[in-house]
């Protein structure tokens, strides 16, 4: 999967979930009341969908964010690295491995942001299953 592949997916399910949690929607709701929008995925990918959302929906829910999610633009360039966190003040030997996730953002004003977060190796490891997941279903539409 390459990059632009990837932006296709963020922005597709940020596009789903973005509607799902305006419109405060269950995961039973969400198939019929997005119709059209998620009608042209294959079953197995609408599971995926509302097993995700309904794992993950109330904290998007909950997120003052989610209002703003349909207006955060478009991913156009994403990057990642590796660190670990060594030491620091009050911890002489930290040994912390995380991902820092980098992403180039074409906001709607037309302006180029980049946003940038950190996960931990089992947070990215979830990040990365999903999004598999999620590329493989994608593939068969």
């Amino acid at each position: 999967m390459n990059v632009a592949d990837l932006a296709k997916i963020i922005n597709v399910v940020s596009f789903l979930f973005s509607t799902a949690a305006k419109n405060n929607l269950s995961s039973e709701d969400l198939p019929t009341s997005l119709g059209n929008a998620i009608s042209m995925l294959p079953k197995h990918a609408i599971q995926v969908i509302c097993h995700i959302w309904n794992e993950k929906g109330k904290s998007i829910r909950v997120s003052e964010d989610t209002r703003n999610m349909a207006t955060v633009g478009q991913v156009i360039d994403l990057h990642w690295k590796l660190g670990m966190a060594v030491s620091s003040d009050s911890c002489r030997s930290l040994k912390y491995p995380y991902i820092t996730m980098m992403l180039k953002v074409a906001e709607p004003s037309g302006q180029i942001a980049s946003k940038s977060f950190e996960m931990t190796i089992p947070q990215f490891q979830d990040f990365f299953k999903h999004f598999k997941e999620m590329a493989a279903v994608l593939e068969t539409v």
